[in-house]
């Protein structure tokens, strides 16, 4: 009987650590669209239509589809870890490397390099009821201005 009841406690010690990692999982997660009307993308700035936030393992996997600055579909691939330190992106003309830091639960900051030089930096914040999220990016284009972009999306 007390193997039983060990046995039993343990099972749903397991469930509820399941069920709480489960819970836990960032409001990142899932399929973001493009919503246009509430966006403001600069012209010749590349827009990602979709993104699609999945895990693997210990590591995120962040996939783009959209058009890069001259409207040509693009499509990028980056895994790694959310901890600041730069991974590689697969798919990019523009930067080989993000650096991912979470800010707080619904915000990370991002940090897009390309031979070791930073190319851009932003925000992704996800809404509090996890339903939209905006992302906005800072960068300097090649006539020495400043750029900001302010993509919206909704969530799958």
């Amino acid at each position: 009987m007390k193997k039983l009841t060990m046995t039993v406690a343990v099972a749903v010690g397991l469930w509820a650590f399941g069920t709480a990692a489960g819970f836990a999982a960032s409001p990142h997660m899932g399929t973001w669209t493009l919503d246009e009307a509430k966006s403001d993308i600069p012209a010749g700035m590349a827009k990602n239509t979709t993104v699609v936030y999945t895990e693997e393992g210990d590591q995120w996997k962040i996939t783009t589809e959209g058009k890069d600055k001259s409207g040509k579909p693009s499509k990028t691939t980056w895994v790694g870890k959310i901890d600041g330190k730069p991974y590689g992106v697969e798919g990019s003309a523009v930067f080989d490397q993000i650096a991912y830091t979470k800010k707080n639960e619904r915000t990370n900051e991002l940090k897009t390099t390309m031979d070791g030089k930073v190319i851009a930096t932003g925000d992704i914040t996800v809404a509090a009821d996890g339903k939209t999220r905006v992302v906005t990016v800072m960068m300097t284009g090649e006539d020495g201005k400043k750029i900001t972009s302010k993509a919206a999306y909704n969530k799958e």
